[in-house]
This record gives structure tokens, sequence and C-alpha cells, in this order.
């Protein structure tokens, strides 16, 4: 099989870190497996450094993404696997994604199944409008947008380092953009677990941090999609006013529903325009 390096980005994980790294090297001996301790505040480093992996440590807490991005620059090998240091993600099958990346797949994904996934009815509501935008975005569906479990190759994912999120939408925007350069992804379904400890997400920050860079990702690399979606309420505002000036046999509606219009062509405009400046 290739040689892969393994990188885990971890945040007070002590509890579940060293087992996580025991249980990538088992499923592959003698492949490279970095941790980076995001700023922990307990023996995070020094457990995964007793299990068995090379530890890089940030003297303080810089994020998800930020953590990822030091641990791929710091791979040894091209193939390049990510998983997480709590343990909800079945390492054994790192193989499995490695083989994808050798039939000619460009990345490939641990696909989640059931709601496991959706730990927190907060979660829950966010991550389905990420869903949406994704995949109203590339016109595809995307069985699992940000998940942990996935590997790449190292020269290919490098150029994207300044589009990506240094938080944890790291994996979203990685997903988006693949999707919109036209890389092949490959989704595998797996199970996915209880994680060990608790989450370190806070809700509010992380998800309009996440809107953000999904915002930024598509104007980018393919504007014309987000004025799509903003000229839709105003086409069908447009369209109810219209229908309400037949009904009710008020003129005045008729003019709302031409402003509609009109601010709608503005938009496609603009977008037409952020096309041609992208291009």
């Amino acid at each position: 099989m290739t040689a892969f390096s393994v990188v885990i980005p971890a945040y007070n994980e002590e509890a579940g870190i060293a087992a996580v790294v025991e249980a990538v090297r088992a499923a592959a001996p003698g492949c490279e497996v970095i941790v980076v301790d995001d700023g922990s505040a307990d023996g995070t480093a020094s457990a995964a450094a007793a299990a068995g992996a090379t530890v890089c440590r940030h003297p303080a807490n810089a994020g998800y993404g930020r953590s990822l991005m030091d641990g791929i620059r710091l791979a040894a090998n091209e193939v390049v696997v990510i998983a997480d240091g709590d343990g909800s993600y079945p390492v054994e099958r790192i193989p499995d994604l490695v083989a994808k990346l050798e039939e000619g797949f460009d990345m490939a994904v641990g696909a989640r199944q059931g709601t496991q996934q959706y730990d927190s009815v907060l979660k829950a509501p966010a991550r389905l409008l990420f869903k949406f935008l994704v995949e109203f975005t590339v016109g595809a569906r995307i069985p699992d947008i940000n998940s942990g479990l996935r590997c790449f190759r190292k020269s290919e994912v490098l150029p994207y380092f300044p589009d990506l999120c240094q938080g944890f939408s790291f994996t979203t925007t990685l997903t988006l953009i693949y999707k919109l350069t036209g890389k092949f992804v490959a989704y595998l379904p797996i199970e996915y677990r209880r994680r060990v400890g608790t989450s370190k997400i806070r809700i509010v920050r992380d998800t309009l941090r996440t809107l953000q860079y999904i915002v930024e990702v598509i104007v980018t690399y393919n504007p014309l999609k987000l004025f799509l979606l903003l000229c839709t309420p105003l086409g069908l505002l447009a369209l109810a006013a219209a229908i309400a000036a037949v009904a009710a046999r008020q003129p005045a509606l008729w003019v709302a529903s031409s402003i509609c219009v009109a601010a709608g062509f503005l938009l496609f405009g603009l977008g037409l325009v952020a096309y041609q400046v992208r291009r």
C-alpha cells in the first residue's frame, strides 16, 4: 500500500488520544502518525508521544483547521489522512480510504451514518444549512460535507490553504473547493461513535465563522451560484406581488413587483461581473 501520514489535531484530548494513536498504528503499522497538540492544558501531548506519535505543539489554541494545516506541512508522505483525537471515527477504515486514492480519486471521505453526528439539537440546523449551501453550489448531493476522517494528496491541498478555514470549517471548505475545482471525491460509509470527552465547538461563534468561509469560497470559485441564490427570494417576491396585484386589483403592487425584478437583475449583473473578475 502507498505510504501515508496520519494527522490528528487534539485539544485537551488526554482521555482518548492514546487509544486513537494505538488504533491507527494497529490498522496501518509503519505509517507516520502526527498529533498536533493545539495548546492543550492537560496531558494530551505526553499521552500521544507515549503511544508512539510524533507530537507538534502549539503554544496556544489556534484552531482545528490551523492544527491540520501545520500537521499536513510536517507530513513526510505525499498521501495524508486526517482523523480526530476523540475516538469518534473508526480509524481502522483508514486503509480503505487510502485504497480509493490508489484507484485514482483525489480525496476519499468517510461518510458518517446514522444520527450520532448530530449530537446536539443546536448543531443540526446549522449543519443542514451548510449542507444545503454546499450542495446547491456544486449542484450535486454530498453524503457528508464535514467528516473529519478523509485522505488526500499533500501537493494538491497545499495550494488551497489560503482559502481554507483555520477553525472547525476546514473540512467543509475543503469539500467545497475540491468539488468546485472538478476533483474526484469518493465517499465510504463509516460508523460514527460517541466521542470521548466533550465537544470543543462553540455553536454561535463557529456557525458564523463557517458561514463566512463558505460564502468566501463560493465567491472565489463560483460566484454566480451565490448571486443566483440571493436573486431567488427577489424573484419569488416579485411573483407574489404580481399575483396579489391581479387578485386585489392594487396597481401599487405592480410597482413593488417591478422593484423586486429590477433588484434581481442588478444582483445577477453583479454576479456576472464577479464571475468575469474571478476568471
